[in-house]
């Protein structure tokens, strides 16, 4: 069963979780699920939504891959954890793109700029290809 990691009272991030979790999900108050996986990703659930749905859960999908991030797609996928009903789980295969897009998202929350909070992640080693190259 994948670890769910709670952020804060709001936020949670997880890789590829269970279609047999869906339920406890919702029985412990979860509202939303954001699913960042790409179809075409191997383990990739496509019954996941349906199901999630059938659970109560609202269900958004909004793919990206870590080396295509953009400021448009983290806008799209910060306006889905804005409107999306809390508490909510961001999802994606192993958590690394789950905990990069909310760290991305509270670090601007907090004031800084998109390229600063990028930055941030990139010091931290979660956008691999870009992160820094030891000396």
């Amino acid at each position: 069963m994948e670890t769910i990691r709670k952020i804060n009272d709001t936020l949670a991030i997880a890789g590829q979780i269970s279609l047999d979790q869906l339920s406890p999900l919702a029985e412990e108050g979860f509202c939303s699920i954001l699913n960042v996986r790409s179809p075409e990703e191997a383990g990739f659930l496509a019954i996941e939504a349906t199901q999630a749905r059938a659970m109560g859960l609202v269900y958004v999908h909004c793919p990206f891959k870590t080396e295509a991030l953009s400021e448009e797609i983290l806008l799209q996928t910060f306006k889905q954890i804005n409107d999306l009903p809390k508490p909510l789980l961001v999802h994606c295969d192993t958590g690394i793109r789950a905990a990069l897009i909310i760290l991305i998202y509270i670090t601007m929350q907090q004031g800084a700029t998109v390229k600063q909070a990028i930055y941030q992640a990139e010091q931290l080693g979660l956008i691999p290809f870009l992160a820094p190259k030891p000396s």
